[in-house]
C-alpha cells in the first residue's frame, strides 16, 4: 500500500509542479489558454502558486494545508473553464489525483475520526 501512495502521491506532485513550471516558463500554448480566460497577467502568480501548494502537499506537517490550497486552486479553475467553455478535465485530473493521494496518505483529510475535535 505504500508503493500505490508514494505512486498517486508522485504522480500527482509531478502533475502540478509540471503545469507550474511551465507557467513560470511562459510557454506559448499555457499563455494563449491563460490569456483566453483573462488571467494573463497573473500566470508568474499562478506558477509560483502550483509549486509552494505542491511542496506543502508533498511535506508531511503541511500535507493537509497543501491539500486544502491545491483543493480551492483547482476548484478556481474548474469554474474558469466551466465559465468560458473550456476543458474541465485540464484541472479535474489533477484535482482527483490531489483527492486520492491525500486519501491514501491520511484518511482524516476526507473522512471524520472518533477522535476529530469536532465530535468532541
Amino acid at each position: 500500500m505504500k508503493i500505490v501512495t508514494r505512486v498517486v502521491t508522485g504522480l500527482a506532485a509531478l502533475l502540478v509542479a509540471f503545469s507550474g513550471v511551465m507557467k513560470l516558463l511562459h510557454q506559448p500554448e499555457v499563455v494563449a489558454t491563460l490569456t483566453k480566460v483573462g488571467v494573463a497577467p497573473y500566470i508568474t502568480l499562478l506558477g509560483v502558486m502550483e509549486l509552494l501548494f505542491t511542496a506543502l502537499f508533498l511535506y508531511p506537517k503541511t500535507m493537509k494545508l497543501g491539500f486544502l490550497l491545491l483543493s480551492c486552486y483547482f476548484a478556481g479553475a474548474i469554474a474558469t473553464e466551466l465559465s468560458h467553455g473550456g476543458p474541465v478535465l485540464n484541472a479535474a485530473i489533477p484535482l482527483v489525483l490531489v483527492w486520492v493521494a491525500a486519501f491514501l496518505r491520511d484518511r482524516s483529510v476526507l473522512l471524520p475520526t472518533a477522535t476529530s475535535p469536532a465530535t468532541l
